[in-house]
């Protein structure tokens, strides 16, 4: 049952109110909709007296609020706008709650606020509570938010157990809709000392790299791993794409990696991986010309064209040219060939002067971030 006060707030429409209007009604405010906004917009702009009434009635109810739909986000805006002292008392609360916190859709929320407000004795308190539950967070939809941001704010040395939850686990996380998230923020946030600790996951995930390219998680890791990676990681994951390049390209999930071994590599890794598709198979036919025709391999030659050297686009281009009539038999093939209005592919006399692949996608994309 709402009391009057909070009946009249919410049927008012022209009265102005202030913090101080609803003194000794901050809880009540704070579990209702329009109530819990008008908190959080007035907490942005307080004065500290405001903001210490505020605190001082949610404190003791500070566990309820931040599991609450809408309780959450005033203790959220606490995080962000009140003093030091304050951060501190109320991250205090969640001491010995930290996994329950973490495992639930709005406490996850006011954990990973917490961690990016406190100090870092506290960061390292908090964490701390769940050693021992890593990979239940990682899988979970909620606790998993709550490991990134760990990995993303709190100093190396305080989160190392987290690291060493992931020893013979890489490949069971990297294919995780949630563990690959995790994976890719490892692998981006660690520090030089910790490069030489995640050796031994770098070494689990080059072992599984054909199978996580093809699968529908696993790929956005090695993905992350040619973008961001050490160039002796990168290579090594091309290593194991070479070969394989029509194949994989032909892919739903592959293809992607392809695009970004050509997008990432050196100059002589993309001329190998050309030099691979301009190969005739024993038939006599071109993977290029396949990969023209197919609705994941074209985006490959696109991506060549796109990235390439002057010399390696004009190696690639002077292939495609005798086979530009028949491209227009198939569906993705015919979108090579486009007007000078569509600005991608131009023709004079016969011959290709502006080479670019025009194609529509339809893949889905799964994030890494949330």
């Amino acid at each position: 049952m709402r009391s009057p006060l909070l009946e009249e707030f919410r049927n008012s429409k022209n009265k102005k109110y202030e913090l101080k209007d609803i003194e000794g009604h901050i809880v009540e405010f704070s579990g209702d909709q329009h109530g819990s906004r008008f908190i959080q917009q007035k907490l942005e702009t307080a004065n500290s007296d405001e903001k210490q009434m505020v605190f001082e009635e949610v404190l003791p109810n500070a566990l309820q609020l931040m599991t609450d739909v809408f309780g959450n986000y005033v203790l959220q805006k606490f995080f962000e706008h009140g003093n030091q002292m304050q951060k501190t008392i109320l991250a205090k609360q969640m001491e010995g709650h930290v996994l329950s916190l973490s495992l639930q859709m709005y406490g996850c929320r006011v954990v990973q606020k917490a961690l990016e407000h406190v100090l870092t004795e506290q960061q390292a308190t908090l964490v701390k509570e769940l050693d021992g539950c890593v990979l239940k967070c990682i899988k979970d939809q909620n606790g998993n938010h709550v490991i990134q941001k760990a990995i993303e704010r709190v100093p190396a040395q305080h989160i190392q157990f987290i690291i060493d939850a992931f020893h013979g686990q890489v490949y069971n996380l990297a294919t995780h809709p949630y563990g690959c998230r995790v994976i890719q923020r490892m692998f981006e946030h660690c520090t030089e000392d910790q490069t030489v600790r995640i050796g031994p996951l770098l070494d689990e995930l080059h072992r599984c790299t054909g199978q996580l390219v093809q699968d529908q998680y696993g790929n956005y890791v090695i993905q992350h791993i040619l973008e961001r990676g050490r160039a002796e990681d990168k290579s090594l994951v091309i290593d194991k794409i070479r070969g394989q390049v029509l194949q994989l390209s032909k892919h739903k999930f592959a293809s992607n990696v392809v695009e970004k071994c050509v997008d990432y590599g050196s100059k002589r890794d993309r001329q190998l991986l050309i030099e691979e598709v301009l190969q005739p198979r024993p038939d006599g036919t071109l993977p290029l010309v396949t990969m023209m025709k197919d609705q994941y391999a074209n985006y490959v030659i696109q991506k060549m064209l796109d990235v390439v050297d002057d010399d390696q686009r004009e190696l690639l281009v002077n292939k495609i040219k005798p086979h530009l009539q028949s491209l227009k038999k198939y569906t993705y093939g015919k979108h090579l060939i486009q007007s000078k209005c569509a600005s991608r592919w131009a023709y004079s006399e016969g011959c290709l002067l502006t080479p670019r692949l025009l194609v529509y996608r339809s893949r889905k994309v799964i994030t890494s971030h949330q």
